[in-house]
C-alpha cells in the first residue's frame, strides 16, 4: 500500500499545467447536434420537475425582449435591495430579443453579451391565461436566476429573490388581468465581485475559471393550483420497501378545500409500471404539514444495473401531483476485506466516477435540449463509470430525473464562493507543492476562512442556506448517494459543523465533507485529489474510505471542436491514440488500486470546458474521444 509520503510529486508536470494568462482571447462559438437545431418557439418545453408535476403547466421559455442598463450600485452592494428599488425602464429600451432560459452571455440566447457588475439586465414578455376560478391560484415559478433579481406582472412588484442556484415562485392571482399581462425582470449579477456563492464562474475567466453568466438561465413557467395545495413532499424509501412521505400545505383555510369529503386527508398512491394502485395511505391534515409511511412488498430495489423507478399520486383536496420513488439504501462499513467501502443495497460497490460540470458549448450552463442532458449521461453509462460529481453546480432537475431514470449515480457538490481576492497560492499553488500544509490548515479561525475566501458572515450565512435548501431540492433523489460538501478550499469554512448539520438533516446518504485537500477528519471519506503525483492509497485514514475524488484531466485537443487554439489540462497528448493508451493506463492503474482499499475514483472529466481541452467528450458533444480507443 502506498502512502502520502512515497507520492511522488511530479513537477515538470505541475509546471506544464500552469494556467496561461489568456482570458481576454475571444472564445468561438461551438453549437452543439441540438443547439444547431434549437426552435426558439419550442425550447426546453419538459416539465422542469419531474418528481412534481402538475397536468397545468405552461412554459414561459422562449423570446422575450431585454435591455441592459447602466446602474451607479457597487458590486458589493446590496443585489436583492438594487434590484427591488429600480424602476422600470421605458418600453422603447427594451431593443433586443433573448430566448430564455439561456443566459445572455450564451450563444443560444441570441445576445452573446456579458451582464457587468454595474448594469442591471431587464426582461420584459406578456402572456395569457385561462380566467382562474374563484378556488384557484397561479404560481410563477423560475427554477433558476443568477444572481438577484426583481419580479414584476402588470407593473407591480410581486417579489425578490437572491441566489442563483436556487428555484423560487411567486403566487401572482392578485396582480392579473383579464387580458395579456405583463411580465417583467430585472437582474443583477456581480459574480467573483459580489463575495457570494457563484461556482466556477469568473468575469475574469481562465484556466479552471469559465465565463461568468447571469440572468434567467433555467426554466421559467406558470402552474394553476387549487386554494388549498401542495407545496412540497420530501420522500424516503429505503431497501425494506419503506416509503415514507412528508408534505406541507399552503392554503387560505385548509377546512374550506372541496369536496368537503376530502378537504383534510393527504393520500399517497404507489403505482406500478401498468398503472396499477400497488399500495396506498393517507393522513388527516389538522395543520400545515402531514407524514405518512407505508410498505411496498417484495418491492424491486434501484441500483445501477436496474434502475427500477416507481409512480407515486399524492392527492390533497382537489391539488393532484405525480411524482416518483425509488427503493434503495446506502451506507458506509467495513467489507469482508477489512476495508471501509460504499455499501448500496447491502453490497460492496467500487465507485466508478467521473467529473461533471454541466457546461455546454452554446448554453454554458443551460442544456441547450434536454435530450442533451441524457446524452450526457449515457455516454458516461457505456464509458463504464457508475457515477458522476455534479461539480459545484445544483443542476437542472430534470438531470437528476434522467440519473434517476438511467441507472447513474450522483455525489452531488454543494455550491462555493468567495470574494475576488481568493488566491490560486492558498488553494492551488501550495497544496500541490507541499502536502503538509493540508494538515495545517483549520478551517474554525478567522484568519484561515479569510485566506480561503469565506471571512464574510454573510457568505458563510449564504453558503449554509442555500446547503439546507439543496438537501430539500434534491433530497428526493435516489441517484444521489452522497454529498460534497467543501472542495479545494475556495471558500471552505466549518467543516466539521457543516458535516453534523447535513448528517441531521440527511442521515440517509454519504458526505464528502472537504473533496481535495485541507481535511477536517470528518466525514464518510478521505477525499484527496491527485493530478500530480503517484497514485496510491495512503494510511491514516481513521474510520473514513479512502476516496481519490479528483485525478486524470489528461488532454486532447480537438481541432475545430475546442473553443481556443491554445488548451489548458493537467497532461497534454498530441494525438487520439497517444491519449487513449495513456487513459486506459490510468483506468487500469487506479482500479488497481481497489484491493489495497481503494473505495472509489472520480476522473477529471465528461467534457471540454472552453479552454479545458480535458474531457472524454469535446466541448460541442459531437466528439466522443474514447471512440478512437
Amino acid at each position: 500500500m502506498g502512502s502520502e509520503e512515497s507520492a511522488m510529486l511530479h513537477l515538470k508536470k505541475v509546471i506544464r499545467a500552469k494556467p496561461k494568462e489568456h482570458a481576454w482571447y475571444k472564445l468561438e462559438t461551438l453549437l452543439t447536434p441540438w443547439g444547431e437545431k434549437l426552435d426558439a418557439d419550442h425550447v426546453l418545453e419538459e416539465h422542469p420537475t419531474p418528481q412534481f408535476m402538475r397536468e397545468s403547466y405552461q412554459s414561459l421559455n422562449g423570446c422575450w425582449r431585454c435591455a441592459f442598463v447602466n446602474s451607479p450600485h457597487a458590486p458589493c452592494a446590496d443585489l436583492e435591495s438594487v434590484v427591488r428599488d429600480a424602476s422600470i425602464p421605458n418600453e422603447d429600451v427594451f431593443e433586443q430579443e433573448i430566448v430564455v432560459p439561456f443566459s445572455p452571455e450564451a450563444a443560444l440566447s441570441g445576445i452573446s453579451r456579458q451582464l457587468k457588475p454595474n448594469e442591471l439586465l431587464w426582461y420584459k414578455r406578456v402572456f395569457a391565461t385561462q380566467q382562474l376560478r374563484v378556488d384557484e391560484r397561479l404560481l410563477l415559478h423560475f427554477q433558476a436566476v443568477d444572481y438577484a433579481c426583481a419580479v414584476y406582472v402588470n407593473s407591480s412588484l410581486v417579489g425578490t429573490h437572491k441566489g442563483g442556484y436556487e428555484p423560487f415562485s411567486f403566487d401572482i392571482s392578485a396582480y392579473l388581468v383579464d387580458a395579456e399581462n405583463e411580465l417583467v425582470v430585472c437582474v443583477a449579477d456581480a459574480s467573483e465581485y459580489g463575495g457570494y456563492l457563484r461556482g466556477k464562474q469568473r468575469i475574469d475567466r481562465g484556466g479552471i475559471w469559465y465565463t461568468a453568466q447571469s440572468g434567467i438561465w433555467q426554466s421559467v413557467w406558470l402552474e394553476t393550483v387549487p386554494q388549498s395545495y401542495i407545496t412540497f413532499a420530501r420522500i424516503e424509501a429505503n431497501a425494506d420497501g419503506v416509503l415514507a412521505v412528508g408534505a406541507r400545505f399552503a392554503g387560505v383555510d385548509l377546512a374550506a378545500a372541496t369536496p368537503p369529503e376530502t378537504a383534510s386527508v393527504f393520500r399517497v398512491d404507489v403505482i406500478d409500471n401498468d398503472g396499477t394502485t400497488i399500495a396506498t395511505t393517507s393522513c388527516d391534515v389538522v395543520e400545515s404539514t402531514c407524514a405518512v409511511a407505508l410498505v411496498v412488498r417484495d418491492a424491486e430495489l434501484w441500483s445501477p444495473d436496474t434502475p427500477r423507478l416507481y409512480q407515486l399520486r399524492l392527492s390533497f383536496g382537489n391539488d393532484e401531483v405525480m411524482s416518483y420513488c425509488a427503493f434503495r439504501s446506502v451506507e458506509m462499513r467495513v467489507a469482508d476485506d477489512g476495508f471501509r467501502r460504499v455499501f448500496l443495497n447491502g453490497e460492496p460497490l467500487f465507485i466508478k466516477g467521473v467529473l461533471d460540470q454541466g457546461y455546454w458549448s452554446d448554453g454554458m450552463m443551460t442544456p441547450p435540449a434536454d435530450e442533451a442532458l441524457a446524452f450526457d449521461i449515457k455516454s458516461m453509462r457505456e464509458a463504464g463509470y457508475n457515477l458522476m460529481r455534479k461539480h459545484i453546480k445544483l443542476e437542472c432537475e430534470r438531470w437528476y430525473y434522467h440519473c434517476d431514470r438511467l441507472g447513474m449515480l450522483v455525489l452531488q457538490d454543494m455550491v462555493s464562493g468567495g470574494g475576488a481576492n481568493l488566491r490560486s497560492w492558498q488553494f492551488s499553488y501550495k497544496p500541490t507543492l507541499f502536502r503538509s500544509s493540508w494538515k495545517r490548515m483549520r478551517d474554525t479561525t478567522p484568519i484561515n476562512q479569510e485566506k480561503l475566501g469565506a471571512g464574510s458572515a454573510s457568505y458563510r450565512e449564504e453558503w449554509t442556506r442555500t446547503c439546507k435548501n439543496a438537501l430539500d431540492l434534491l433530497g428526493n433523489h435516489p441517484c444521489i448517494i452522497g454529498w460534497s460538501l467543501m472542495n479545494e478550499g475556495w471558500g471552505q469554512f466549518n467543516a466539521r459543523a457543516a458535516t453534523d448539520m447535513v448528517r441531521a438533516l440527511d442521515p440517509s446518504r454519504l458526505i464528502d465533507s472537504v473533496s481535495g485537500w485541507y481535511d477536517q477528519n470528518c466525514g464518510d471519506f478521505r477525499s484527496v485529489h491527485n493530478y500530480f503525483r503517484d497514485l496510491a492509497v495512503w494510511r491514516g485514514n481513521g474510520k473514513r474510505a479512502f476516496f481519490i475524488s479528483e485525478f486524470g484531466g489528461l488532454t486532447l485537443y480537438v481541432k475545430d471542436h475546442s473553443s481556443l487554439e491554445m488548451a489548458y489540462g493537467y497532461e497534454s497528448f498530441d494525438n487520439a491514440q497517444a491519449w487513449c493508451e495513456a487513459y486506459r493506463e490510468l483506468i487500469a492503474e487506479v482500479e488497481s488500486l481497489e484491493c489495497k482499499g481503494l473505495a472509489g475514483y472520480v476522473y477529471t472529466q465528461v467534457s471540454d470546458i472552453e479552454e479545458e481541452t480535458n474531457g472524454i467528450l469535446s466541448y460541442d458533444r459531437r466528439v466522443n474521444k474514447l471512440h478512437d480507443c
